[in-house]
């Protein structure tokens, strides 16, 4: 059986590289889901879920913003800003992001037009880490002292 090879890649390191059955990502567009002998294909990426599917077994990361890159119909790289295994994820760190976030976006709302972006495109990466570690039920939950 032909199988996809895979590398997940952000500007800090490789992520993950191996093969899978399929792979699906959050685009621009919606969700895709890549099969063996896809058409080529770049799409951006933006914050969500990605599931790389291997055997019946299920990965599942937290990407943001990024490229995806169906080449030759067996090979896919993911270039994306930040990309997190869910065993990485720490529900707590998460949730305190996200209400900074979340405040943060608040705050500028009024104030300018990049920072608003800037805050929102923030916020949304958050959103997509927390339902990441939420859904896999093996995050992390470090509690924090007061």
């Amino acid at each position: 059986m032909l199988k996809l090879k895979y590398q997940i890649v952000t500007p800090e390191r490789v992520v993950q590289e191996g093969e899978a059955d399929s792979i699906s990502v959050m685009t621009s567009q919606g969700e895709i889901t890549v099969l063996p002998h896809h058409v080529p294909l770049l799409a951006l990426m933006k914050a969500g879920e990605m599931r790389v599917m291997n055997g019946g077994q299920e990965l599942l990361f937290a990407t943001s913003t990024g490229l995806f890159e169906v080449r030759d119909g067996s090979s896919v790289v993911v270039l994306a800003d930040t990309a997190e295994r869910s065993e990485e994820l720490e529900l707590a760190a998460i949730e305190t992001a996200k209400k900074q976030a979340e405040e943060n976006l608040k705050n500028i709302r009024n104030s300018n037009d990049v920072g608003f972006v800037d805050a929102a495109a923030h916020l949304e990466r958050e959103l997509a880490r927390y339902r990441v570690a939420l859904k896999k039920g093996k995050a992390k939950y470090h509690r924090t002292e007061a």
